[in-house]
């Protein structure tokens, strides 16, 4: 309870600095910027990895935990990079529907601080149900197993959503029938008044709507870190953590993503994977530091890919217009 305790005041602690200290004054976050932040949070997380290795060293968790120090750290390094990678079609989304909604980016920010906190909240309640039922009903990891291997299977022959229109969406329609919303703005404000009363601004709307997004991208984040172990603490801690960055990766992902192309089979690759791991578990057991290094290896080729594909592409391009 102390190390929860602590791990929760240090959250909260995070986000006064940043909202309170860093982020003070609404701003257009440029890509430099958001490098300088996106390095920051990875070094954070991969420290916290050496908090990792020495609480589970420790009377704290030691004697409640069947994990060693060196595996406990391994799996919070390969529960954030899982989380970390399957986020980047979070950061597709947070896109379109900001610019749907046509947020002003110098308050994108914002409106992605407030859903770190829901999102900490959703995330939270789905890691403690998913661990509840993995540890009373062990069949369920097959369960688990299949629905990534689906999930793997349905991204790489499905057809791609790009026509994902967040005012057409379930969510937009329900909250209309809530709240009157408007299409004015008023600053960084969530609610204004109109005549029809109290009405929601689109950074309300547009917060919600990426809220509800999460919760449906964790369906698929949240069981394939439990693959990897369902250990409660590291679980929550590397999901959060990979949350907490995904603002600054989002700013700086957010004008290139179209160069990270063959990223996706990254994901599938990785998502396919953990679901393999989880219907092999009770029959071979595979290493903590190769599910580490296939994953980091998985994420690197898709990045050294989509960066050559990109720079053949500009190569042809220049070709053709010289002829």
């Amino acid at each position: 309870m102390i190390v929860w305790i602590l791990f929760f005041v240090l959250i909260i602690l995070i986000l006064a600095l940043d909202l309170g200290v860093f982020n003070k004054n609404p701003h257009i976050i440029t890509t430099k910027e958001a490098s300088k932040w996106t390095a920051i949070w990875v070094t954070f997380s991969v420290l916290f990895s050496g908090v990792i290795y020495w609480l589970y060293g420790t009377d704290y968790i030691a004697n409640a935990s069947h994990l060693t120090q060196y595996g406990a750290a391994l799996k919070f390094i390969t529960g954030y990079l899982i989380e970390l990678s399957l986020s980047v079609d979070n950061i597709f989304v947070i896109a379109i529907i900001f610019a749907s909604f046509k947020i002003p980016q110098k308050y994108q920010h914002r409106v992605l601080f407030w859903g770190i906190l829901g999102a900490i909240v959703f995330r939270g309640l789905m890691i403690s149900f998913g661990v509840i039922i993995i540890n009373k009903f062990a069949w369920t990891t097959y369960v688990f197993g299949v629905f990534l291997i689906f999930t793997a299977m349905k991204m790489l022959f499905g057809k791609d959503d790009e026509d994902f229109e967040p005012k057409d969406s379930f969510v937009y329609k329900t909250l209309g029938k809530i709240i009157p919303i408007t299409s004015e703005t008023d600053k960084e404000k969530f609610f204004i008044k109109t005549e029809k009363g109290k009405s929601a601004t689109p950074l309300f709307v547009a917060l919600i709507v990426i809220e509800v997004m999460d919760v449906l991208f964790a369906v698929d984040s949240v069981p394939a870190i439990l693959a990897i172990t369902s250990d409660p603490f590291i679980v929550f801690s590397s999901n959060i953590f990979a949350i907490l960055g995904l603002r600054s990766m989002y700013f700086f992902l957010a004008n290139m993503l179209e160069k990270f192309s063959y990223l996706e089979y990254s994901l599938i690759a990785i998502l396919s994977f953990v679901g393999v791991k989880m219907l092999l578990h009770d029959y071979f057991e595979i290493p903590e530091w190769a599910s580490l290094a296939f994953i980091a290896l998985s994420l690197v080729v898709g990045v050294i890919v989509s960066l050559q594909k990109n720079k053949n592409k500009s190569y042809n391009s220049i070709s053709r217009d010289d002829e």
